[in-house]
């Protein structure tokens, strides 16, 4: 069956048994029912109803199609029931994709963000590749850089994420502290396999520090971090993740040309609803809440 509108419109005409009944609850003129009960007989080959001076009573095909189409009229007031009770409820799964060098941020606010949410399922998806938010693979986006711009999509300014150079306690003791630009071209750098990457610090790296004094380089940030930690050289650190570990030393403060600003991005579509409104409203107090923004 491949028009639904001609079951719905002999529904109606076996419920109230006549074609102005069904055309005032249908909300069309009383012609369309007639083409459409005429049409569905048509199709199927049989009556459906039997024509009198006081309307149409539903032949035994009538009373199946009447069965059939109730069981279906319940079944989708019970769906719009429940889509409408999800669109208003803040539960199931919430979808964050971002960079890897943001997950510190976001781990922290979608754990307290379930906290206060219990049944939420948090999936945070991290990785190079732009996930799209027109596809529904993910409800909302924690972007840095220019501003986005796909169609379709709202798009808030977040925050400015302070970046600082920090070594360990262990570097500082075995290098030494660099005194100024000079004496910091001499030390030991943990950064990005790519030199030419995207990152404003990491620009600032390539046309401020000669290369070959980058000894230890990954292209997983997390890696970068690791390394920095464990005393393998100088490297860039959130401020706000380099307050979690107190054996770093802080090496040269943020600097406006390495900061690059924060975008949340949601769809059209989904961006008034709830659980993305209940989880963008969490996120921003727990940004202006938390250290070393």
């Amino acid at each position: 069956m491949d028009n639904w509108d001609e079951i719905r419109t002999a529904f109606q005409v076996a419920r109230r048994g006549t074609v102005s009944g069904a055309a005032e609850a249908l909300g069309v003129h009383h012609a369309t029912v007639i083409r459409h009960i005429d049409a569905l007989e048509r199709r199927l080959g049989v009556k459906l109803f039997q024509r009198h001076a006081r309307g149409y009573t539903a032949t035994e095909a009538g009373q199946d199609l009447l069965r059939v189409a109730q069981t279906t009229d319940d079944q989708f007031q019970q769906l719009e029931g429940r889509i409408r009770g999800r669109g208003s409820d803040v539960s199931g799964e919430l979808m964050v994709t971002s960079l890897v060098e943001l997950a510190p941020l976001l781990v922290g606010a979608l754990t307290s963000f379930q906290e206060a949410y219990p049944d939420v399922i948090v999936r945070l998806l991290t990785g190079e590749r732009l996930f799209r938010l027109e596809y529904g693979e993910a409800h909302v986006a924690l972007r840095a850089g220019r501003q986005p711009d796909e169609p379709d999509n709202v798009v808030q300014p977040f925050i400015h994420q302070d970046i600082a150079l920090y070594a360990s306690q262990a570097y500082v003791d075995r290098y030494g502290l660099p005194g100024d630009i000079e004496a910091l071209k001499t030390h030991r750098f943990v950064a990005h396999d790519d030199p030419d990457g995207r990152a404003p610090f990491q620009q600032w790296l390539r046309h401020t520090i000669p290369y070959d004094r980058v000894t230890f380089r990954s292209s997983d940030s997390r890696v970068m971090n690791q390394a920095v930690l464990a005393g393998a050289g100088i490297g860039f650190f959130a401020m706000r993740e380099a307050a979690a570990h107190p054996e770093l030393v802080q090496i040269m403060p943020p600097r406006e040309e390495w900061t690059s600003p924060l975008w949340l991005v949601t769809h059209v579509d989904l961006h008034r609803t709830a659980k993305v409104q209940a989880f963008l409203t969490h996120l921003k107090d727990y940004a202006n809440e938390g250290p070393c923004r």
